[in-house]
């Protein structure tokens, strides 16, 4: 037990170093290939979504009790506000990291892949080991192309949050709340494309992760 924990240890350090083959050699000795990393991170880029979709919808839903702000210490709202907009930067840098993960190791993977396709002697395994390599990167190109969608619609939310919160930062009155009333509607509609392109990317996971344990 003492020694796996030791491996598991060296791995992270290998990763921190930058060193891929080290690193994935020293997950191969834990009988974990680049497979299953790739499962891995996928799901951790799915539970980097799903936590994205909570904290983007809690910022729209503080965004709302600004606007709807009827009496109180306005600065308390401001303060509110403020703070979701840190944590929805927070969430986007860490939808931005995981699905950089999965890039990583997808490159990495289907290059082992295709290398080990000229290890074959018999004709048929490498035929149907080609085909399925095949058929992994189209899949995984959908999925990477769904993922970095719903990446691409999280800087408009970012964008008018922050301007709004900027706004709000100077204008600590009534008129200010008026006019964020204006920008209620692009707030929901640029969180509402958000939601979709996540819950797309989120179930392209699901699909890719079936078809690499089938």
């Amino acid at each position: 037990m003492a020694r796996l924990a030791q491996l598991v240890l060296i791995t992270f350090a290998l990763a921190l170093a930058g060193c891929s083959t080290a690193y994935y050699a020293a997950w191969e000795k834990l009988g974990v290939e680049k497979r299953d990393l790739m499962v891995d991170r996928v799901e951790d880029a799915q539970e980097a979504q799903e936590d994205g979709k909570e904290q983007f919808a809690t910022a729209l839903e503080q965004f709302k009790s600004v606007v709807e702000f009827d009496g109180g210490d306005l600065e308390d709202y401001y303060d509110s506000l403020n703070s979701e907009l840190e944590n929805s930067q927070e969430a986007a840098e860490e939808i931005t990291g995981r699905i950089n993960d999965v890039e990583d190791v997808a490159e990495d993977l289907f290059k082992e892949w295709e290398n080990e396709l000229d290890q074959y002697t018999n004709a048929n395994f490498r035929r149907d080991s080609a085909a399925k390599l095949n058929e992994t990167r189209s899949q995984y190109q959908r999925l990477i192309t769904s993922m970095r969608r719903a990446e691409s619609s999280i800087e408009p939310v970012l964008a008018v949050l922050n301007d709004n919160v900027l706004y709000l930062k100077h204008n600590l009155n009534a008129r200010a709340i008026a006019s964020l009333k204006g920008e209620l509607a692009t707030v929901n509609q640029n969180v509402d494309k958000l939601m979709s392109n996540m819950q797309a990317a989120i179930d392209e996971s699901n699909s890719f992760i079936q078809s690499l344990n089938n």
